[in-house]
């Protein structure tokens, strides 16, 4: 989608920050922006820094409801007429470690993080594809996602699912015309973690674990800001990329990482039975994601997806 003038985004928890920040970048783009946020503080915030902007709607939803999140889906509709991109961006903080005997907060985290991206994406996918006009979903995961965030069992699990179900939905809506990107942000200027107000050093002892969290306060103070997040997944869209990372302090464990995963699997050849149909799999993936392929949807709105391809040299 590399003209937005004139689209229509639907952004949860886009009321503060990257949410906000993305919903900035596109009304910069020339965009209609439905920002729908469970925060009425939040909400009045963003709507005293956008007054006067007439491409903009604001509603209340709880992203982990989903009666309440169709209703601001219809609003969304009755206001714009149309949703071409969704950002599944609403999130929370915390849920406990990974042993913590307790089950509600947990489930909270899961419900939001991760049933907030289910929800959006089963209530306005099926809009966009019957539009027929193309479209974009975002998914905000997080570099928690990627790599292991210490003593946030419930956040790094919610968020790992966001990203494989987004890495999922990619494959399924890309033959349709509809790209997905997995927004993956590390420190960010953001309410989800308030460094105190005074300098660390006159709040913490000089031990191990202080030191840690002094680290993790000026990593706050240095975050990305949200304005840039939202810059950068507008870019995501307009060239249909899927990852969006924007800290790259990570890059080195990511890398890391994947040595530490090639270099687990076994080292004797698989049979060939298998090895034929992996490579039929791969391609298979690979081939839906090839932009040189044009969709026929012989549905405009499909339970499952019934294509076939045609060049892109064709008319």
């Amino acid at each position: 989608m590399q003209d937005l003038q004139g689209k229509v985004a639907f952004i949860t928890g886009g009321a503060n920050g990257i949410g906000f920040g993305m919903a900035r970048a596109m009304l910069a783009e020339g965009m209609k922006v439905v920002i729908a946020d469970w925060s009425s503080s939040h909400i009045a915030k963003a709507r005293d820094a956008l007054a006067g902007n007439n491409a903009v709607h604001f509603v209340r939803t709880d992203v982990s409801d989903r009666a309440n999140l169709k209703a601001a889906v219809d609003e969304a509709l009755d206001a714009f007429g149309k949703i071409h991109v969704l950002c599944n961006n609403a999130g929370v903080n915390g849920g406990g470690t990974a042993d913590d005997p307790e089950f509600d907060d947990f489930d909270r985290v899961m419900a939001v993080n991760f049933g907030g991206v289910l929800n959006g994406t089963k209530l306005v996918a099926p809009i966009i594809k019957a539009q027929g006009e193309g479209g974009h979903i975002v998914c905000t995961s997080s570099m928690a996602g990627v790599v292991p965030l210490v003593g946030f069992a419930a956040y790094s699990a919610s968020k790992y699912a966001v990203r494989g179900y987004a890495e999922s939905l990619r494959m399924q809506l890309a033959p349709l015309g509809i790209g997905v990107s997995c927004l993956c942000p590390g420190a960010t200027r953001t309410g989800m973690l308030h460094p105190p107000e005074d300098e660390p050093e006159t709040d913490f002892h000089e031990d191990e674990a202080n030191e840690f969290m002094k680290a993790l306060w000026d990593a706050a103070r240095a975050g990305i800001d949200p304005l840039d997040s939202g810059r950068a997944v507008v870019d995501a869209i307009k060239h249909n990329r899927f990852w969006v990372l924007t800290n790259r302090e990570f890059l080195e464990e990511v890398k890391r990482m994947n040595r530490e995963l090639e270099d687990a699997f076994p080292k004797e050849e698989a049979p060939r039975a298998r090895a034929v149909f992996e490579e039929m799999r791969a391609d298979l993936a690979q081939d839906l994601l090839r932009t040189g392929n044009r969709p026929v949807v012989k549905q405009a709105d499909t339970s499952g997806i019934e294509l076939g391809f045609r060049s892109s040299n064709a008319d």
